[in-house]
């Protein structure tokens, strides 16, 4: 079937001080007449009702629709998805308004300086996507939220195919999964940074003075290329504009070769915003490339700052409309929606972290908006949302974005005293004073424990465990990076990437909470480090990390690997005296004799792969030790830190090949004998894996057969 191409849609807004979108027009542009009226306007007294979505276009132009538009055939090349039968596609965009005095929204940093209409709100209009079943009634009644990682959706990942966020044809449906359960999938615009041509975008407004002037602050830029190549390290862009780029004395560029050397201020005379407008900087003289792998940071004066936390107000009346709407309010879910869940990996899952600590899953009406959240990789950090000059793209790890205001008590669900703060709170505070906690399956990898301080999700600041909530459950995927590596590429790190994949047991994560909101039947219990399996970090004063100490961890030493202990500090940070109403004042913050949070990762065995948590066969039944962390190669900063990715450090075939190496892990042939010993291996760590609750039937089958099929001991 031909891949339907996208044309761009009219968006039409009543405030001229609107973030507009990129153009998206191109030649042979559907007209207006492609979109369709049957989602049409809701009536202002409607829209107090329907969750403040005001009204919905569906450009049929973008869809596969046979349902809203006629003559359309279903999506995926018309496959059928068992007794669910068929499934169609609808895009569009929906437009939203908010009340900024209500107090679902009052929290929202700025919205009281955002334009408002003549009737008072707030505006903002987002792209939607909605996957359904031709017939809903053959569906579940299921409403799956994929919450869209910087634009992106991530329904593939569950359907073990290529993302993409226009599934089209048949081999888009990869293994069908999703749609063979009956889900209604829906996407929605909400992050402000969302910029390529397909992404899920949101259009919000941008805060002004009363007299309509541009607000002005103190923005903070974390700029670092490992590109090798010159031409693309010529620029770094800047999120919000400067104030007045003629002006350089209002801004600051220092260069570091390592994170804890100190910063070299660069003159005004060694550089200059690419501009007028002073959207961008780059070096003088003219021509001369910013260091391969160098930290550059960037302080200067800022202006029009975008209310960015309307995304989440957006993503919670979107929702909620497609559950309680009206067909008459264009809701084409209208009396179909039972539950709704979310899944999310990585920077929407930390959104989710603050969508539930701000009280966004209960709408305006009271009602609860998500009643199950399946998050990978949020850790217990936030996504520095719900702040003037807000950047949700950043995200710290271990050499990047320290001192941006993510990783902010609380971290966990419970509510306790924080003794660095003193403030009392937990994220699951609000949502438990007005009954709308929704459960959750708390996913992470080793990386987010070595990087991000995930352990603070689920002990408190002192490091001690805490008990699970009744609505939440963690699990520690053993042994994983941050996304999934290419074994045969190596990055700027120093060791093979790490390729052991989370996504099987996402899928039978999902249909347990979906038993767990539906029927009541509990999810696998936790698997966290606990007790003695607990390896604790040690901070380095001054210094933006710590270390894991070698002895504490159970480290091997492994020949050809370097092994340093570098992990992840969370610090107590000053980010100065308004910081609680949204405004980073003192940015950046400084590490120098701050207090910091006791962290601990997973202690390992003699392979040196983690003992707790939840071990896939590629940890169970391994041919390598897999890491979450990884240490960067010669000419990208050597042995520093390599963000999200992990290591996959073989074993030796035989113990000739082993002794040889001075290598202490077990050769292959002396754990399996024979290539039969190691697919009998495979099957019984995937089988222990299903009875627990963390692999279906149809995966443990695949992995058995991928094991039958390799080349180990063959």
């Amino acid at each position: 079937m031909t891949r339907t191409r996208r044309t761009s849609v009219n968006y039409r807004y009543t405030s001229s001080d609107l973030v507009k979108l990129p153009d998206r027009s191109r030649p042979g542009r559907g007209s207006r007449a492609a979109i369709v009226g049957a989602a049409l306007l809701a009536s202002a007294a409607a829209a107090n009702v329907e969750a403040r979505i005001t009204r919905i276009e569906i450009d049929c132009a973008r869809s596969q629709s046979p349902t809203m538009c006629p003559g359309q055939s279903a999506t995926f090349g018309g496959v059928s998805f068992g007794g669910v039968g068929q499934y169609e596609k609808l895009r569009g965009t929906a437009f939203g308004e908010l009340d900024p005095i209500d107090r679902h929204n009052a929290i929202i940093t700025d919205i009281e300086l955002a334009p408002r209409n003549a009737a008072g709100k707030v505006e903002y209009s987002m792209d939607i996507f909605i996957l359904k079943p031709v017939d809903l009634w053959r569906g579940n009644h299921r409403v799956l939220l994929d919450f869209n990682n910087r634009g992106e959706m991530r329904l593939g990942r569950l359907n073990d195919v290529e993302l993409t966020n226009d599934p089209t044809t048949g081999a888009d449906a990869g293994n069908g999964f999703v749609m063979r359960q009956g889900y209604t999938v829906v996407g929605n615009g909400w992050d402000v940074g969302a910029t390529g041509f397909e992404d899920m975008k949101i259009v919000i407004p941008v805060a002004k003075n009363a007299d309509g002037s541009s607000i002005t602050g103190r923005s903070y830029e974390y700029l670092v290329s490992d590109s090798t190549s010159a031409a693309q390290r010529m620029t770094f862009a800047l999120t919000y504009p400067a104030a007045n780029p003629a002006d350089k004395n209002q801004a600051t560029l220092t260069r570091r070769a390592r994170l804890d050397d100190p910063p070299v201020v660069i003159p005004a005379s060694g550089w200059e915003y690419t501009s007028s407008q002073g959207t961008g900087i780059r070096l003088l003289p003219a021509g001369t490339p910013f260091d391969v792998s160098a930290i550059y940071e960037f302080t200067y004066t800022a202006k029009d700052p975008v209310v960015a936390a309307v995304g989440l107000a957006a993503t919670r009346d979107f929702v909620s409309f497609l559950r309680h709407g009206s067909r008459a309010a264009g809701n084409p879910l209208a009396g179909d929606v039972r539950h709704t869940f979310s899944y999310s990996i990585s920077q929407p899952s930390r959104t989710l972290n603050d969508f539930q600590n701000l009280g966004f899953n209960e709408d305006e009406s009271g009602r609860q908006v998500l009643d199950g959240i399946l998050s990978h990789t949020g850790g217990g950090s936030g996504d520095q949302i719900n702040y003037r000059f807000a950047q949700p793209g950043r995200t710290e790890r271990n050499r990047q974005n320290h001192l941006y205001p993510e990783g902010v008590f609380p971290f966990a669900h419970q509510v306790m005293t924080d003794q660095l703060s003193g403030i009392t709170d937990g994220r699951s505070r609000r949502c438990s004073e007005t009954d709308t906690c929704p459960k959750r399956l708390e996913v992470n990898t080793s990386n987010e424990y070595w990087v991000k301080a995930g352990s603070l999700l689920h002990s408190d600041t002192h490091g001690r465990d805490l008990d699970d909530p009744k609505n939440v459950r963690y699990y520690l995927m053993s042994g994983q990076s941050h996304g999934v590596g290419n074994v045969t590429s190596r990055s700027t790190c120093q060791q093979f990437l790490n390729p052991v994949s989370p996504y099987p047991a996402h899928r039978a994560l999902l249909l347990a909470l979906d038993q767990w909101v539906s029927e009541g039947v509990k999810p696998p219990r936790s698997e966290v480090p606990e007790g003695n399996q607990r390896a604790f970090a040690v901070t380095v004063p001054g210094s933006q990390t710590g270390v894991v100490p070698q002895k504490e961890l159970g480290w091997p030493n492994i020949p050809g690997v370097t092994y340093n202990g570098l992990i992840t500090t969370r610090y107590f940070l000053d980010f100065g005296p308004d910081f609680a109403q949204g405004l980073v004042t003192n940015y950046p913050p400084s590490v120098v004799g701050r207090p910091s949070y006791r962290i601990f990762v997973s202690k390992v065995d003699n392979d040196g792969n983690e003992i707790a948590g939840v071990r896939m066969p590629g940890v169970e039944a391994p041919i390598a030790t897999t890491t979450g962390w990884a240490l960067r190669r010669a000419g990208f900063s050597e042995n520093e830190g390599c963000e999200s990715n992990g290591q996959w450090i073989p074993f030796a075939k035989t113990k000739a090949e082993r002794l040889a190496a001075a290598d202490p892990r077990k050769s292959l042939q002396e754990r399996y004998r024979d290539h039969d010993g190691y697919v009998k291996a495979v099957e019984r760590a995937t089988r222990r894996l299903e009875k627990r609750g963390f692999l279906l039937q149809e995966d443990v089958d695949r992995f058995v057969a991928e094991a039958e099929a390799s080349n180990v001991l063959k």
